[in-house]
């Protein structure tokens, strides 16, 4: 976009500065010939997308989102239209008793109730990843705060869900990986 609107300034200066001075007035077919290559160079450079490896791109032209889903690589698009970059790979969303551990800032622990009537806080690391094929879908419902609005909620909740199953000993101990296995499920 900025080589557009310099290409456009090129060709006022060439067509205005230019053509009230006598000795420079030959150059303006110049200067609009550089106007004119900085412009066509500005709208192929707008055209080509690069994604990168472990990212998508969901096109949006004009605040809608296209369903076509890019993969990694160089891609030949409208000029007008924009990629919205995801990232396909695994990540982690970490939630911690510890102030500065986790994605949230302070205690981000989570609090549960055990069968067994006590209150056990929990230390937990989530791991996830965005499908590509429903990133489209994912943009245009949720948005792109789908940590704080899908995996931060929806695993508070399982967690919770699932832990009043269990005593306090067991979540800690021998019954930690069906624990895990039970969230998973559900």
């Amino acid at each position: 976009m900025a080589l557009i609107i310099l290409g456009v300034i090129i060709i006022i200066l060439a067509s205005v500065v230019l053509k009230n001075n006598l000795k420079l007035e030959k150059f303006i077919p110049v200067g609009r010939i550089i106007g004119f290559a900085f412009i066509a160079l500005g709208i192929i450079t707008s055209c080509v997308k690069q994604i990168d490896g472990g990212e998508i791109g969901v096109k949006v032209l004009f605040g809608s989102i296209q369903n076509d889903v890019l993969g990694s690589g160089i891609h030949f698009n409208k000029p007008l239209l924009h990629v919205k970059r995801l990232d396909v790979k695994t990540q982690n969303y970490t939630m911690s008793g510890v102030h500065d551990e986790g994605n949230q800032v302070g205690d981000d622990a989570i609090r549960v109730l055990t069968s067994d009537g006590l209150e056990v806080t929990i230390d937990l690391t989530v791991l996830y990843r965005v499908v590509g094929a429903d990133a489209p879908k994912l943009l245009r419902e949720t948005g792109d705060d789908y940590r704080d609005k899908i995996v931060r909620p929806i695993t508070r909740t399982k967690i919770r869900d699932n832990a009043v199953y269990y005593q306090a000993v067991d979540l800690f101990g021998s019954k930690r990986d069906v624990f895990q296995q039970r969230i998973f499920k559900s």
